[in-house]
């Protein structure tokens, strides 16, 4: 929860028990997923007859805006499967609209050198000269996928009054200029508001993390499962809408 972000989950592994169910039919209203493949293949289908597959490298933007149900299921047996899904939060005027996709293809994010031993794959945003495919015009986002050589560094500038967090899911890189914010691999890290220039470093071994802002909404905040509104009528009313067949 650090608006307008609600949650982050890295899913990873390599056993195929723990994948081969998948993400069944679910609904989803009032926010966006994003999906982001470092590894494997998972197919996207929905109820509004839309289908498109993730692999290794791609995204997807998901607008659940006023309610869609899908499922996530992967096309692989075997092998690692291992990406990200964020949720990110809509305001209150977007939060019935109409559903959409961004379904981007490893070869549309544009990968720049930020400094000697530092590349970035820009998929929403802007970073060294590029700009991300990604459309977020509700939450201005940046989406950035960092990857660090031992002892590279660089300084990255974010919008003024975003909130940002990095995520370490490689090796270990230093935010800022302190030890004291070193972060490990599965170590998450809230930055302070965007508007000045955010130093990262990998001070001993290579590094990889994302690092990810937004511009938040200072609203109130409903949630119930798959559901993210405003107020709890409004949750009730999402699931009635849902057990009517209305999605």
């Amino acid at each position: 929860m650090l608006d307008p972000f609600l949650l982050l989950d890295e899913f990873r592994s390599d056993q195929a028990d723990d994948y081969l169910a998948g993400f069944p039919n679910h609904p989803h209203r009032g926010f966006e997923t994003v999906t982001y493949m470092l590894a494997g293949r998972m197919r996207h289908g929905d109820n509004q007859g839309n289908s498109g597959l993730l692999t290794a490298g791609s995204v997807q933007w998901m607008t659940a805006g006023r309610g869609i149900v899908h499922s996530e299921m992967p096309e692989q047996e075997d092998g690692l499967m291992w990406g990200f899904q964020l949720w990110v939060n809509l305001p209150a005027k977007d939060k019935m609209t109409a559903p959409r996709y961004q379904d981007i293809a490893p070869e549309r994010i544009p990968e720049v050198e930020l400094a000697n031993g530092v590349k970035a794959r820009v998929i929403a945003g802007q970073a060294g000269g590029a700009t991300g495919p990604v459309q977020a015009d509700a939450t201005a986002a940046v989406y950035l996928d960092l990857r660090l050589a031992p002892g590279a560094q660089t300084e990255i500038e974010l919008p003024a009054g975003h909130n940002a967090f990095a995520y370490v899911y490689e090796g270990q890189a230093r935010i800022g200029d302190s030890s004291r914010s070193d972060l490990l691999r599965g170590d998450l890290g809230v930055l302070e508001r965007g508007g000045e220039r955010v130093r990262i470093e990998a001070p001993q071994a290579a590094a990889r993390l994302i690092l990810v802002a937004g511009k938040p909404f200072n609203e109130p905040v409903a949630k119930y499962g798959p559901f993210v509104m405003n107020t709890q009528q409004q949750i009730v009313q999402a699931i009635e809408d849902f057990r009517a067949g209305r999605f």
